[in-house]
């Protein structure tokens, strides 16, 4: 039997174009460059697992976990561990950024959903052990018990990465965290990191790696370190965001938040994209007539008996169009049907989106927040302040003053994605998943809120 090695070739080719074709997008967002995509292709597809050939994981003890190094620059370690971890390239021949095969597929130890997290250290055998090894935690028992759970639960917001699927349900867009194999979540930060890591899901296997690959060549020997703050330019964002490896008193940051500039909402129209309509006279509806009603939803479609109202599949004679989507060209309804009702008006999200009712709030009193609305403060523009004013409560803390916060996504319903916590660095870190807008828990008489991120509205 004769092989055909041109009809092998054509094969590997029309898989390697499906695969750009479908994640494509994915890797360009991520910064994979092209150069490496073919690799990655091969390695997915072939269950190549080579970085164990490539790096390797070394010990390194340390008087204390965050001493200064020789330079002068504080260490920037993961905390919490007597013997410190680092990964370094062990190949002889070192690592070329040139080199098309130099990115390598790192596993996903520990995948969850928040709600889902103390349910799976309580139940999945051997998941305590492996979590409390890999953070570095004193446990050597089979049983979980609750303090380590706890203790877990409290760590792994220095381990955690995430993403988000962008289709499905809104239960399958919540935003999925998950923790990286030992060899992963060894990798430490540096702000000129060697090295870059994204996540990067394999649609037809359904399955989510991580992606590793060189910044710079490295020789055998060089340590492998990656940027924990990615992509944050800003030298005192960057602070904050590295907040939950690097200590930082914020000193002279103050925690006083204003309105945002006038800037600030002519961003969000530019987003959101609205034709304003043009001035109208308001409509004088007949007491006696039957208004036609067109809308998509089944709660109103199912609910609407009253008998003034009358339901059409026709939104063109519709005297009132219920939408579900979000409307967008008022200018064309008000020039061609002046007349016909709407459940939104132009907008509108100024005033149903949290961060922006907040920020015009503040002008009821020239700046400060008003007595009815929570302290609030939009984690996308002032998480320095934010977390100033957390640490000024924790200090009262110890007086009676709580400090949780409850964290919700602006766009989602039912309790999807909301977190609770009074812990700092999870905070912090839920501003890298979905988009976030938390409000406060309300204990003695004392409440706060903070927004996360802000998405288009």
């Amino acid at each position: 039997m004769s092989t055909n090695p041109d009809g092998l070739n054509h094969v590997q080719e029309d898989g390697f174009g499906a695969f750009v074709a479908l994640h494509g997008g994915a890797l360009g967002s991520s910064g994979v460059p092209q150069i490496y995509w073919r690799s990655v292709y091969h390695k997915i597809t072939d269950e190549v697992y080579d970085a164990g050939e490539v790096f390797g994981i070394m010990q390194v003890q340390r008087e204390e976990e965050d001493e200064d190094g020789e330079d002068g620059e504080r260490k920037k370690d993961n905390p919490g561990v007597v013997v410190g971890c680092k990964v370094v390239v062990t190949r002889g021949s070192g690592l070329q950024v040139s080199d098309p095969t130099s990115i390598y597929l790192v596993d996903h130890a520990w995948t969850y959903r928040v709600e889902h997290a103390r349910q799976q250290l309580e139940q999945i055998p051997g998941l305590v052990s492996r979590m409390a090894s890999l953070m570095g935690l004193d446990f050597h028992g089979e049983v979980p018990t609750p303090d380590v759970v706890e203790l877990i639960l409290e760590r792994m917001w220095k381990y955690n990465q995430t993403y988000q699927l962008s289709q499905g349900s809104a239960e399958e867009k919540v935003p999925v965290w998950y923790v990286m194999d030992e060899f992963g979540s060894q990798v430490q930060h540096s702000d000129h990191p060697s090295c870059c890591m994204a996540p990067f899901f394999y649609i037809p296997g359904q399955l989510a790696y991580t992606l590793l690959w060189p910044l710079q060549d490295l020789q055998q020997g060089d340590e492998v370190t990656r940027d924990y703050a990615y992509g944050e330019t800003n030298p005192l964002q960057r602070r904050c965001r590295l907040l939950p490896w690097i200590h930082d008193d914020l000193d002279g940051v103050s925690s006083v938040i204003t309105e945002p500039a006038d800037s600030y909402y002519e961003a969000i129209a530019r987003e959101n994209k609205e034709q304003l309509p043009v001035e109208v006279q308001p409509a004088t509806v007949p007491k006696d007539k039957i208004l036609k009603v067109f809308t998509e939803m089944s709660q109103v479609r199912n609910n609407l008996t009253h008998p003034r109202f009358l339901l059409t599949e026709d939104e063109e004679e519709a005297d009132i169009i219920w939408s579900y989507g979000h409307i967008k060209d008022y200018r064309k309804l008000s020039e061609e049907r002046p007349h016909v009702m709407l459940n939104q008006f132009p907008c509108e999200n100024i005033v149903t989106v949290k961060d922006c009712l907040a920020a015009v709030a503040r002008r009821i009193k020239g700046g400060p927040t008003p007595d009815w609305l929570p302290e609030t403060f939009n984690l996308q523009m002032e998480l320095p302040q934010f977390i100033k004013h957390y640490q000024l409560r924790q200090h009262r803390f110890f007086r009676g003053e709580d400090n949780h916060w409850i964290c919700k996504p602006w766009n989602l319903a039912r309790g999807l994605d909301t977190h609770i916590t009074n812990n700092l660095d999870y905070i912090i870190r839920q501003s890298e998943s979905s988009p976030k807008v938390p409000a406060p828990t309300r204990s003695n008489s004392l409440v706060s809120e903070v927004h996360m991120e802000r998405r288009n509205c």
